[in-house]
């Protein structure tokens, strides 16, 4: 099944850049980093800060991601729309460099996809799969 802004919950995230644009915990808005751990309840997200490097573990529930996926798939996300929040949270002025995984990715290839943690609430193991029962299909 291909990576689409539609299926992305059925995805494997591990790897892809993403962001937290809004927690409970208010110290977690703005993360934004790529998921390097994905656990039934929670993200763990590589941030990185000047040269430095720390995992931070983000809890699925009460929190809202957005992921930038490449490629075809955002071909077709640009067809039904998918502006991104990232967007909203530029520098002034605009012309600061952003070095984050997400800043990697933007141009015009980028679909950003924006999903509530409860919707990842899962074993990653059994809501990616395409076969038998799953609820998730």
């Amino acid at each position: 099944m291909a990576l689409t802004p539609e299926t992305l919950p059925r995805h494997e995230l591990n790897g892809l850049p993403v962001r937290v644009v809004e927690s409970d915990d208010s110290s977690r808005v703005g993360l934004e980093g790529r998921v390097v751990i994905e656990t039934t309840k929670t993200l763990s997200i590589e941030v990185r800060d000047d040269g430095e490097s720390r995992v931070v573990m983000v809890p699925k529930s009460g929190s809202t991601f957005e992921f930038a996926i490449t490629d075809e798939a955002a071909d077709s996300a640009k067809e039904s729309g998918t502006a991104s929040k990232l967007a909203d949270t530029e520098p002034a002025g605009g012309s600061e460099e952003r070095t984050s995984p997400a800043a990697d990715c933007a141009g015009e290839d980028v679909a950003y996809v924006t999903v509530d943690g409860s919707r990842l609430l899962s074993r990653p193991a059994r809501r990616t799969e395409t076969n038998g029962d799953s609820p998730w299909q």
